[in-house]
């Protein structure tokens, strides 16, 4: 039976306008993504499908081009819209933390640094520079390394910051593995850059590691 035979409580776009988008299993939001079904089967048993063919709504999410488009139904097309997407949501965590104080926005900073970080298959270390108020100037990715690690530079750390007269950083980085506990290496790194860029005035708030759905916060564990 098409969705458009259902009952209107149970229509997945319908239903989202009536009882709002957290109401709706991840099938349903991804069928009102797919639009459409294919020869027998309605968006949503098209959307079950692919969740269970990819193993979960992350894994579909972070599928590359060749993954995403392979399952029946996927193609260029919706990969393009997806990715547009996902680099929407990205860009709006972003505009918000741009608006606050980064420093009194901790849950908004995780999840700004983890949406751009987390899916990466390399190391990737990355620095939240910030004015005196704490405001953000950008985000930059400066290292990239093979999966366990990845080689940093205090030298370019501070030329970076000094370049765009930041008064205050917030660094982070993946860890590739989904496993986000600080490294031995993790902390001996950011003890060195927190000397190095106190050489110039400029504090270091945090230091975020990156993994799968969580981020451990140096600040709060006491290290900084």
């Amino acid at each position: 039976m098409a969705i458009r035979d259902w009952p209107a409580a149970e229509r997945p776009r319908e239903k989202l306008l009536e009882q709002g988008p957290r109401a709706l299993s991840d099938a349903e939001l991804l069928a009102i993504f797919l639009r459409t079904g294919v020869a027998g089967k309605s968006a949503v048993d098209l959307a079950r499908e692919l969740l269970q063919h990819f193993g979960g709504l992350r894994p579909l999410l972070t599928a590359n081009r060749q993954q995403f488009c392979q399952p029946l139904g996927l193609g260029d097309a919706k990969y393009a819209q997806l990715q547009a997407v996902l680099e929407m949501s990205r860009r709006h965590l972003a505009e918000q933390l741009q608006r606050s104080d980064a420093l009194t926005s901790p849950e908004l900073t995780k999840q700004y640094l983890s949406a751009c970080l987390r899916d990466y298959g390399h190391e990737v270390f990355a620095i939240l520079l910030l004015d005196n108020q704490h405001r953000v100037i950008r985000l930059e990715e400066l290292f990239r390394g093979t999966l366990d690690s990845a080689a940093v530079y205090p030298r370019e750390v501070v030329k970076l910051a000094l370049a765009h007269q930041a008064a205050a950083v917030i660094l982070a980085h993946n860890h590739p593995s989904g496993v986000a506990e600080p490294s031995a290496s993790d902390r001996a790194i950011t003890e060195r850059l927190q000397q190095a860029l106190g050489l110039m005035d400029i504090r270091v708030l945090d230091h975020l590691v990156v993994g799968d759905g969580v981020a451990v916060s140096f600040a709060e564990r006491g290290w900084l």
